[in-house]
């Protein structure tokens, strides 16, 4: 019985951080877009930061959320003494 709960515990917070970070994803992709006009007014060595934003701001925090969801499961196996498989044969 405590492996099962266990294994539940390992999924809920493994569908937490996907759930924060999918939010997260969201907000960067749709919501800032939606408001980059409302930007444009603003100016950032000559170009509008809406673009900046899109062109260089997104992929970074695409990059950082891929990080972060990396570094967080590694440490979430190590917790629960989850092996991926690697060196079996």
């Amino acid at each position: 019985m405590q492996h099962g709960r266990r294994q539940q515990d390992y999924w809920r917070r493994n569908l937490r951080m996907t759930a924060w970070l999918l939010a997260i994803w969201f907000v960067v992709t749709f919501v800032v877009s939606y408001f980059a006009r409302d930007l444009a007014g603003i100016s950032l060595l000559g170009l509008p930061l809406g673009f900046y934003m899109a062109a260089q701001g997104a992929p970074v925090i695409y990059v950082l959320i891929i990080w972060w969801y990396a570094r967080y499961m590694n440490h979430l196996d190590r917790e629960y003494g989850v092996n991926d498989g690697e060196g079996e044969d």
